[in-house]
Parts: C-alpha cells; structure tokens; sequence
C-alpha cells in the first residue's frame, strides 16, 4: 500500500470519529442526551439483600415461587471456574415481564435481573460468579406471578470468594 493510501485512510479515520466525537458532545451539550435518561434503573436494594426471599420481597413485593417445567436453565453441572459461569434462561410462557438469576451460596445473590417487553422472546444469557458449589436459581415473572427453575452447579475452582 502507498503512503498516498494509507494517509487518507488515517485522515478518513481522523474526520470519521472527529465528527462522532463533535455530534455526541453537542448532543450532551444540548441537553439531548442525558445520562439520567440513558441509564437504567438500578434495584440497590435488591442487589444488597442477603437471601432471596428478601430480593424477590424488595423487586417484587412476593417471596414465593411456583416451580415450572417452562423456565429452563442452561448451565454447566460442572464449573471449572466459579469466575465466569455462563448460564442461558429460557421459558415458553407468554407474558414474560423480568427474568431474575440468583445464586443462592453468594454473600448476595441477585446475579441479575432482567426487565422484558412483550417484543422481547423470554430469554437471556449472560456469566455469573459464584462463590462456591450450589443451587442457581431463575425466576421468571409472569403478570403478578412467579415461576422458578433451580440447579445446582459445582465449583472446582474459586469464585467471587477469591
């Protein structure tokens, strides 16, 4: 390649994100684009509870579930890194409006949570920590109800304990 090439490509570059960068900063400068209005909602305090019960009590104002077949958690039975487990919550139900990923053996459980639209299929995926070998749970929020699926996974190697 020529340094003819490779110098509008590099001034190409420069202008392309000179451009992005003046249009965002005037966005902001505008007030048109606000952080506030960005940022979603943050539940604190169900991701500082201590159990479950007392998270499913602060998202949802209910602490019990109903186990069903249709909630579905794909993970593996044998995490050989508690660091980063992958894991893949699916259900068949219609309706779905929040998916909630607990591992119930972290000093604080919610892992996720998840709000969904009615354009949205009922499914997500996303790595969790844990602390060590125990249950994952998913709960699936249906209308005013709440379904679950619970399994439990070995850690061989530590998690979020160290």
């Amino acid at each position: 390649m020529s340094n003819t090439t490779m110098t509008d490509i590099n001034r190409r570059n420069f202008l392309e994100k000179s451009l992005t960068t003046s249009t965002v900063g005037a966005a902001w400068a505008f007030g048109l684009l606000a952080p506030q209005a960005v940022l979603a909602a943050w539940p604190k305090e169900g991701f500082e509870a201590k159990d479950i019960p007392s998270v499913l009590k602060e998202l949802h104002g209910i602490e019990v579930t109903v186990d069903d077949p249709s909630v579905k958690i794909k993970i593996p039975e044998i995490a050989e890194n508690g660091a980063v487990v992958p894991v893949t919550i699916k259900s068949t139900m219609s309706g779905v409006t929040q998916i909630a990923l607990f591992a119930s053996v972290n000093p604080r459980p919610l892992a996720a949570d998840f709000r969904l639209t009615d354009s949205v299929p009922p499914m997500v995926s996303t790595r969790i920590k844990l602390n060590k070998t125990g249950d994952v749970v998913a709960v699936v929020k249906v209308g005013d109800k709440l379904y679950s699926a619970r399994k439990t996974v070995k850690v061989t190697i530590g998690g979020c304990g160290g």
